[in-house]
């Protein structure tokens, strides 16, 4: 399975602009999947009415998503605001390439000292969806720095976990040290969406990147820059990573 990251400008601009950028990156990449970051329908924009911009899970934004799908066979994980009722969620759709919803995962976790705790309702357990022969896991951003999370998704069974993200620039050693090192210690292929660039007084690290289960970098954006990365999934090397080092069988001893 052919796997991309696409680190978007961080101010994308509206909603049909942001698809439209999307597809000039996505055209003819031979993708399977594709994961998107954090938010990606709005931007990460602290200055936005996120009850205004909210959709539910197959509104506008998302049809936009469904028709990118079908036309280029590529399942979509991407982040965007969910209403629910009265209360909006900081959310992730996984659409396949039938322009199925395959999950949708809330995060539970606001990031700490931003609008999001005031903002953001909580969800619930991390969410696993299959994929042809892959099961993947959702969490978003903040999600993937407890060390719980991913734990959580390997003992689940997950090969790939997806993490879109809306990471600060000043929090790059998550990107470059934190992320591989959840890879290593759980054997599993991770891939992390980052925005690029600037959205008001916001600045974002743009460390965009796919992780082996052995936590080596196999992709890497360059660092604020808008782009797409890719590479090729081997559900073989979460076996080897985990047989090599059985973390997940033994920390039930301790």
């Amino acid at each position: 399975m052919k796997l991309g990251v696409y680190q978007c400008p961080a101010s994308g601009g509206a909603q049909d602009e942001r698809l439209a950028r999307l597809e000039r990156h996505i055209a003819g990449q031979g993708l399977d999947l594709l994961l998107c970051p954090e938010l990606f329908s709005t931007g990460y924009d602290q200055r936005a009415d996120y009850g205004d911009v909210a959709e539910a899970p197959d509104g506008p934004f998302a049809q936009g998503i469904v028709a990118l799908a079908r036309k280029h066979g590529i399942a979509i994980a991407y982040g965007y605001a969910e209403r629910a009722g009265d209360t909006i969620y900081n959310s992730a759709a996984l659409i396949d390439a039938s322009g199925r919803l395959l999950a949708n995962h809330r995060k539970r976790l606001p990031s700490p000292y931003s609008f999001e705790e005031r903002v953001f309702g909580r969800g619930g357990a991390v969410t696993f969806a299959d994929l042809g022969d892959l099961r993947l896991a959702m969490i978003i951003c903040y999600e993937v720095e407890f060390p719980e999370s991913l734990r959580q998704a390997a003992q689940g069974g997950a090969h790939v976990v997806l993490v879109p993200t809306a990471l600060g620039a000043e929090w790059g050693v998550v990107a470059e040290k934190l992320v591989p090192t959840r890879a290593f210690e759980n054997g599993v292929w991770i891939a992390y969406a980052d925005h690029a660039g600037d959205c008001g007084a916001l600045s974002f690290y743009g460390g965009s990147r796919i992780v082996a289960p052995d936590g080596q970098d196999v992709a890497l954006a360059e660092t604020g820059k808008v782009g797409l990365i890719a590479a090729s999934l081997d559900p073989a090397r979460v076996v080897t990573a985990q047989s090599r080092l059985p973390y997940l069988r033994d920390c039930v001893k301790l």
